[in-house]
């Protein structure tokens, strides 16, 4: 008997199959009959063989803090990228890094990923480790010095992960984090 119960027999998911035959003869460049009944059967093959844990999503997408987050990070993947390059180019200068704990305010592992992906993508932070139950990430931080000391960096963190619910989460889920929508033009306030 399964625990879940959309695991408990062969359903398949015909987007995803579709999709996953869609980038096969793409990436075969000629579309032949071969390359389609392949693609369709390593669809199925990866559907029903990689089994993924459904993600839990009762959120919605808030156009306006989607565009906040999109923009924001292109603003700081700039920012980073020229801090990035005068750390590197700086003679003589040994950059102090730092791994700094950071406890998120959301428990969801959708939001954990989220944040602890955009806050890899730009140049300067990785993330080392991600702990999904307690919610923490561990940062390293190039340079804490350019990166304006450790608190400086850890409040960059809880700001993405800010922007991410502001972009995602329903309001029970920024209610949760600490975050609340106000009356006017739906802005949210920590």
């Amino acid at each position: 008997m399964s625990l879940h119960p959309r695991r408990t027999g062969w359903s398949f998911q015909w987007a995803t199959i579709i999709w996953l035959t869609a980038v096969w003869v793409l990436l075969w460049g000629d579309v032949t009959w071969g390359n389609i009944v392949n693609g369709a059967l390593l669809g199925v093959l990866v559907t029903a063989g990689l089994r993924m844990t459904p993600v839990d999503f009762r959120g919605r997408v808030h156009p306006v803090g989607l565009v906040v987050l999109l923009g924001r990070f292109a603003v700081d993947l700039v920012r980073a990228s020229f801090e990035v390059s005068l750390v590197a180019l700086r003679p003589r200068h040994t950059p102090r890094g730092a791994v700094i704990c950071v406890q998120l305010r959301s428990h969801s592992d959708l939001y954990l990923t989220l944040t602890a992906e955009l806050v890899s993508l730009v140049p300067g932070s990785i993330i080392v480790e991600a702990h999904r139950l307690t919610g923490r990430l561990y940062v390293h931080v190039l340079d804490v010095a350019t990166s304006g000391g450790v608190e400086k960096a850890r409040q960059n963190v809880l700001d993405q992960e800010a922007r991410v619910l502001r972009a995602l989460a329903s309001p029970d889920e920024l209610a949760a984090a600490g975050l609340h929508r106000s009356a006017r033009a739906g802005e949210v306030t920590a």
